[in-house]
């Protein structure tokens, strides 16, 4: 618990609210911090995210080795560990299974019509990877393709994944993925809808750098 507390706590506020959401339920999900260049702490195997205390999450290295804590790392730790060592700039990875974005990925559906401003600014289009068998090297196999080009992916069949430079980023991502995915079953339910144009989605991604400054404390 010593080590790392404020992370510990974060990364337990942070599962709890996937969980008071409903994106996920009993074990499911996994959420990771990079705390050092070479380690992370990650959600133990086996642990309700609703349940989960600050002295359960697994300190590792990026080969998964665990450095501190009792328990096992999370069984889907090796897509965490293939993002971290494929991008320096990414400081926490959240995994969850909420149900409109899950429902996406089992009928491979992925998230690509330009019909937000705010998914198009901050996430763009959301990729469905190939369906990898959970907690082997397919999995980071089948992410690894989009994990320079894209910040969250829906994984087939199985939920979806977002990273980020701090938890909370990655977990606004996670989050927006599902929100899209509502926004987008409504559309296709009432028949489709129109799409921002190209030229003013480049317009919209122009702005990023305006919204990151409106977010930073005035001086």
């Amino acid at each position: 618990m010593e080590l790392y507390e404020r992370v510990r706590e974060e990364i337990c506020a942070v599962c709890h609210l996937l969980y008071d959401r409903g994106y996920v339920v009993s074990n499911d999900g996994n959420v990771s911090v990079r705390v050092a260049p070479d380690r992370i702490l990650i959600t133990p195997s086996g642990v309700g995210k609703g349940r989960i205390t600050p002295d359960m999450p697994v300190l590792c290295d990026l080969e998964g080795n665990p450095l501190a804590g009792d328990r096992h790392p999370s069984s889907e730790s090796k897509m965490h560990l293939m993002i971290y060592r494929e991008r320096a700039d990414v400081h926490a990875v959240v995994h969850a299974h909420p149900p409109l974005s899950t429902a996406c990925a089992v009928c491979r559906r992925a998230l690509k019509e330009r019909y937000l401003s705010e998914t198009v600014i901050g996430l763009g289009e959301i990729p469905v990877t190939g369906f990898a068998m959970p907690s082997t090297d397919e999995v980071p196999n089948s992410v690894r393709p989009f994990v320079h080009t894209h910040n969250a992916v829906l994984l087939a069949n199985h939920g979806s994944l977002a990273w980020g430079p701090d938890l909370w980023s990655a977990f606004d991502r996670l989050e927006t993925v599902e929100q899209t995915a509502k926004v987008y079953y409504y559309v296709d339910r009432m028949g489709g809808g129109g799409e921002i144009t190209r030229e003013q989605a480049e317009t919209l991604r122009s702005m990023t750098g305006y919204y990151e400054k409106l977010a930073k404390m005035r001086n």
